[in-house]
């Protein structure tokens, strides 16, 4: 393989960066995890109460999708709404959630797919008919997911995870470290998977994300861990998936990040 081939393959993330060779790399899927580790539902919601909103254009048909991340939707348009829906996806203990803008916009005539899916949304929601809520809250995800693509594709200047998943190297970085959050990560073995040198890796991630790449580790394997003690997993079983000695140092690093004891979270 050229050096040319070799650094386009690595743009795609689909090559061994550590022995340059041709490993079969699945391609990089920055959300799955994501959406896996923190519920999403979306629900039909009266216009109040609804952070996702479609809606109408001078034809009647959908033109355009507002998913308001951090409270409701304005409701002076509110004529022209098609369907309301309220998301939640975790709050503030979702990194992506955090970081996204506090309006998210597509419009649906440059995604004809989207668009389809939501012309289904708006029969369901109007329809009323036996089930109608399953299938909205299956369609709701699909949505929310495409609006998230979009919104990484068109990055952001603000600091944050997001400015990082958007940045095609960093990204790769980012990803290994939420699919794989048990693996002993030094800063050397994302730098590599970022195609990028150690120094320059590390500059980046902290000028990008906002914190370094061993701070963004810890941060985000406590988020898990938080979820696994809370949903009842013992706390020397999540101190030794996480990578911690012991539950004592795992205790004293929770303490530091969330101002009480793990096992406060059982009895709360």
């Amino acid at each position: 393989m050229s050096c040319f081939q070799i650094q386009n393959v690595r743009c795609l993330g689909l090559i061994n960066l550590k022995n340059h060779t041709q490993t079969p790399i699945l391609p990089m899927d920055r959300l799955t995890t994501l959406v896996e580790r923190f519920h999403l539902t979306v629900q039909a919601a009266a216009l109040p109460q609804a952070n996702l909103i479609a809606l109408a254009g001078p034809d009647g048909a959908p033109e355009k999708v507002v998913f308001q991340t951090h409270g409701a939707c304005d409701t002076t348009r509110a004529d022209e709404v098609l369907f309301a829906a309220r998301v939640a996806w975790s709050g503030q203990t979702n990194p992506l959630m955090a970081a996204l803008p506090d309006v998210v916009e597509m419009t649906l005539t440059d995604h004809a797919d989207t668009l389809s899916l939501v012309l289904l949304m708006q029969q369901e929601v109007e329809g009323r008919r036996c089930g109608a809520q399953s299938v909205v809250n299956r369609l709701g995800e699909a949505l929310i997911v495409r609006l998230l693509r979009l919104q990484i594709e068109r990055g952001t200047t603000k600091v944050g995870l997001l400015a990082g998943m958007a940045d095609p190297r960093l990204s790769r970085a980012i990803v290994s470290i939420h699919d794989h959050p048990d693996k002993a990560w030094s800063n050397a073995d994302l730098a590599a998977i970022a195609g990028l040198s150690l120094s320059r890796f590390s500059e980046l991630f902290t000028q990008t994300v906002g914190e370094t790449p061993m701070g963004y580790l810890r941060r985000w394997r406590l988020i898990l861990a938080r979820q696994d003690v809370a949903r009842g997993d013992r706390v020397d079983a999540v101190a030794r998936r996480y990578g911690y000695g012991s539950a004592e140092s795992f205790t004293r690093a929770f303490r530091r990040a969330y101002g009480q004891a793990p096992t406060a979270l059982r009895t709360a």
